[in-house]
Formats: structure tokens, C-alpha cells, sequence
């Protein structure tokens, strides 16, 4: 059950995000958390909904990648998120099922706010890496925000 549970939780969280609803959520502005107090306490944060300022760095297209039901999902990108001297990578998820060229809507070197769910090492799961969706390993220490809103900072 502890197995199925650790297997379950992450995914739900991947197949939702990938779904859509297609309805409107209002969301209550949230104070943004350090990415340097996420990286200390990853497994405080693991799969909470946060919001991160910071700057874009690497930001990669990524090709399409399959899911566990067999979509595809076409459009997803990774990104480092940068605040001060800590970096979190970061995973736009692609939208699944329907083949399409998106470009990511950030550039390096942009100031921006990251919503986000965070997914913390050693609790199982999938992320999302250069070679498409990967089952996280006891090994890999991967701390990654998959993100559900991006917006430009205006400062």
C-alpha cells in the first residue's frame, strides 16, 4: 500500500496538470517563497503549490514525449529558475493528445513569477527531463517545480 501510495500521489498530480479542466480557478495571491528555503527543505514542500520570483536561465524546448497512457505531449520546455545564489530547474508540461509547435513563452533572462508544484527526491513519481517523462529513483537527488502559471514581473 506505502509502495502504491509514494507511486500514486505524483502521478495524480502529472495526469491532472496534463488534463486541464478547461475551467477558470481563481487563485489568491501568495507570498513567494525563496527558491534557497525550497532546496533546504525540499520534502517541507514536497507537492505544495508555491509561488517563486526569479530570473529565466537555460530555458530548452523539449521534444515530444509520451505519457504512461500513451499520448503524446507536444510543447513542454525546462528552465532554471535563478534567485539570488539558488536555482531550481523548472518543467512546463506539455499539452498531450494534440500535435502542435509552441514555443515557450519565456526567454532567458527574464524576471518572472513561477506558481508551481514542487516534487522532492525520494518520494517517487515521474519528472520531466530532456528525454521526456523519467520515473524518479531512489538515487537521483531531483528537486523540480513543475510549473502551472508564469508571469512577468514588473518591478
Amino acid at each position: 500500500m506505502v509502495i502504491w501510495a509514494r507511486f500514486i500521489a505524483p502521478l495524480t498530480v502529472v495526469l491532472l496538470t496534463l488534463s486541464g479542466t478547461g475551467t477558470q480557478v481563481l487563485v489568491q495571491a501568495e507570498e513567494p517563497i525563496g527558491i534557497h528555503q525550497i532546496l533546504e527543505e525540499p520534502r517541507v514542500y514536497h507537492l505544495r503549490r508555491v509561488t517563486m520570483h526569479g530570473t529565466a536561465r537555460d530555458v530548452q524546448p523539449l521534444a515530444p514525449y509520451t505519457v504512461p497512457n500513451g499520448d503524446n505531449c507536444y510543447g513542454a520546455y525546462l528552465f532554471r529558475l535563478e534567485e539570488d545564489e539558488a536555482t531550481i530547474p523548472v518543467a512546463v508540461l506539455g499539452i498531450c493528445g494534440k500535435p502542435l509547435v509552441r514555443d515557450p513563452d519565456i526567454e532567458d533572462g527574464d524576471r518572472i513569477e513561477v506558481s508551481a508544484t514542487i516534487q522532492a527526491p525520494s518520494h517517487g513519481g515521474y519528472y520531466l527531463s530532456f528525454k521526456g517523462l523519467k520515473v524518479v529513483t531512489e538515487q537521483e537527488g531531483v528537486v523540480q517545480a513543475v510549473a502551472d502559471r508564469i508571469l512577468p514581473l514588473i518591478e
